[in-house]
């Protein structure tokens, strides 16, 4: 995937990882964004770590993966900056 596949990717992964956990969170869509592209990296890792595969484009088994990971990086990213 190319770089503006990541951001376009991070941007509806963030935006879901936000729908399915909100929360008052700084930083708005730029933050949203950077956190959706860090989930879909960690979605990918636990993925291929469980043998499920990784995150490869924009099909509902990579969606599901990079969601995962943004509610991860979402859920640690309310800890630490609360």
């Amino acid at each position: 995937m190319g770089f503006i596949s990541w951001i376009i990717l991070g941007l509806i992964v963030g935006a879901l990882a936000k729908w399915i956990m909100p929360g008052k969170d700084g930083g708005g869509w730029i933050m949203t964004i950077l956190l959706g592209i860090a989930g879909a990296f960690v979605g990918g890792y636990i993925g291929q770590m469980l043998g499920w595969g990784g995150v490869s484009g924009f099909d509902v088994g990579s969606l599901a993966l990079a969601v995962l990971g943004a509610l991860v990086v979402l859920f640690v990213y309310n800890k630490v900056s609360s």
